[in-house]
């Protein structure tokens, strides 16, 4: 299956594992936002430190503007592919199509780590 129209990079599986572990350790230490409309507006005032988007979203329309709004704010993105192990690595048992770290607590390390991926992922030096 094609990948949908947002998504701008595939994320390699060890980056996909460490943003859904870096989220876990987020909600329970430091503060994550839940959902689309919360990491918008976490995202929008300069205040999320990673933003993490699931690819399986139906429609896509939902969460299209994730990246577009964090690439003009420079704030880093993930694409993960499922929205049912998202919702389940910051301890909610529904579904979730978006979400972003505002505090890291104990998983500051990890998530300069994935910041670094990223934009190596990005510019093709994996």
């Amino acid at each position: 299956m094609s990948k949908p129209f947002y998504v701008k990079y595939e994320a390699p599986k060890e980056l996909v594992d460490a943003a859904y572990e870096a989220l876990t350790l987020a909600s329970k230490s430091g503060s994550v936002r839940k959902g689309t409309n919360e990491a918008t507006k976490a995202v929008e005032r300069n205040q999320a430190k990673l933003v993490v988007i699931a690819e399986d979203v139906d429609p896509p329309e939902v969460i299209a503007h994730l990246p577009l709004l964090c690439d003009e704010r420079k704030i880093p993105y993930v694409f993960v592919p499922s929205k049912e192990q998202l919702g389940k690595s910051i301890g909610i048992d529904v579904p979730c199509a978006a979400t972003c770290i505002m505090r890291e607590g104990e998983a500051t390390g990890l998530i300069k780590e994935i910041v670094t991926r990223i934009d190596q992922v990005k510019r093709g030096t994996q």
